[in-house]
């Protein structure tokens, strides 16, 4: 369920219609629900509540918009980030530093000391010189680096393989059978408490049978790892869990979920950490933006419009489907392929598709745009970073003003010995 409905024939976010954005604000442009990220956040929690102990951490890389960081911060939501930038907006959100996690499989020296001196709850190391490299920097901070061992199952999520990350292939953690020999060499170093294992398999998963048989493979490992002596109190299960993006679409639901990690671990006997991101976020935000012309083409017409690839990547990047509504639909459909005005073929949002009935001025929205939109932007073809909006009932803001060609101009130079 989303806040996104149709109004006396006109498409609202909560109580404000879609129309008055775009006057005010211009488009192409994001906008946000508050109650429905809210909500998402809420439905999740519900979902865990056979679990007796829990950690909750939003994956930023999906959303790291400071106000929907804030909105989560309020829920209780700590971070999961991949980099040092994520982190910072992690603490610049309200976040605190305990409930921060880092995860990444290329972090650097500089982001390890930053973690630390920042202290943040959690590192998942990703392989062995990396959970040296903690421990010494931790060392020579006269601390300790609380850390898990990412593991990589090899099960494959049945999910896109550019967002595939637990099969033996993927670049991903260390593989399972010798995750018991790293772990051990790794604990016994000073620095460090490593004081368990993560996993992540993949995003966007449509079947909790990946994730079972990854969590088992994983909990056999726990068994394994306490067996041989060591004390593990932490297991981090990633996220991943699949959105309806297209009608027929039916991944897990949150409840699902939750119900299946509370039987498949429930001799454990630890801290469960999750990183919930596109379950969260996804249906959250739309792209509203402006048809600009309905050309003829060969078989059918192409909408053009004012959104395109550097906005919205996911359908060049991964062919990804996003729904395309008209803001005051007619009734009336056509079929056409959407393109935007980027100079590329791959500028396009969808081929021969039945879309409702549009014309040029027309408003349109790219819906289930609220994870890995706006934070995948680029200025390709020099335009403008795209601005994001966030609703609360009746009134709205700008969390993320649109950055003008002519600004991200202005950083640059001609250097003064070319003429």
């Amino acid at each position: 369920m989303d806040h996104f409905e149709l109004r006396d024939g006109v498409l609202h976010a909560e109580d404000i219609p879609l129309p008055q954005i775009a006057a005010e604000v211009g488009t192409p442009v994001y906008v946000y629900s508050r109650a429905t990220l809210e909500r998402h956040a809420q439905v999740f929690r519900d979902a865990l509540k056979d679990v007796p102990k829990k950690h909750l951490a939003f994956a930023i890389k999906c959303n790291p918009n400071l106000g929907v960081l804030r909105v989560l911060a309020r829920q209780g939501y700590g971070a999961d980030v991949v980099s040092g930038g994520e982190l910072e907006r992690a603490l610049a959100s309200g976040m605190a530093a305990e409930d921060i996690v880092f995860s990444g499989v290329g972090k650097t020296r500089a982001e390890l000391a930053q973690g630390l001196d920042r202290g943040i709850g959690q590192f998942n190391i990703e392989h062995e010189p990396e959970g040296a490299a903690l421990a010494e920097i931790a060392l020579a901070r006269e601390t300790t680096a609380n850390a898990v061992l990412r593991v990589n199952p090899d099960v494959d999520a049945g999910t896109h393989a550019k967002i595939s990350t637990g099969k033996a292939e993927n670049k991903f953690g260390v593989g399972i059978d010798v995750a018991p020999q790293i772990f051990a060499r790794l604990a016994a170093l000073p620095g460090l408490n490593l004081r368990g294992v993560a996993l992540h398999i993949g995003s966007q998963l449509t079947s909790l049978a990946p994730l079972e048989a990854a969590f088992e493979r994983v909990g056999r490992l726990v068994s394994d790892l306490r067996a041989a002596g060591h004390s593990i109190t932490h297991v981090d299960l990633g996220g991943g869990l699949g959105v309806p993006y297209k009608p027929g679409d039916n991944p897990p639901s949150p409840a699902d979920y939750g119900a299946m990690v509370a039987r498949v671990t429930k001799d454990w006997d630890v801290t469960l950490m999750f990183e919930p991101g596109r379950v969260i976020a996804g249906n959250t935000g739309v792209l509203l933006t402006e048809v600009l012309w309905v050309k003829p083409g060969a078989a059918n017409p192409f909408v053009i419009v004012d959104a395109a690839m550097n906005d919205l990547a996911r359908p060049a990047l991964y062919d990804a489907y996003h729904d395309f509504a008209a803001v005051k639909p007619t009734g009336e459909k056509m079929t056409a392929s959407i393109v935007g005005p980027v100079c590329e073929t791959g500028d396009t949002f969808a081929r021969d598709r039945e879309i409702d009935a549009v014309q040029a001025g027309d408003l349109a929205v790219f819906r289930t745009a609220g994870a890995y939109g706006a934070t995948m932007a680029s200025t390709y073809n020099s335009r403008s970073l795209v601005p994001e909006v966030l609703v609360d009932g009746g009134r709205y803001i700008v969390v993320a003003d649109r950055i003008a060609a002519g600004t991200i101009m202005a950083a640059e130079r001609v250097p003064d010995w070319i003429d």
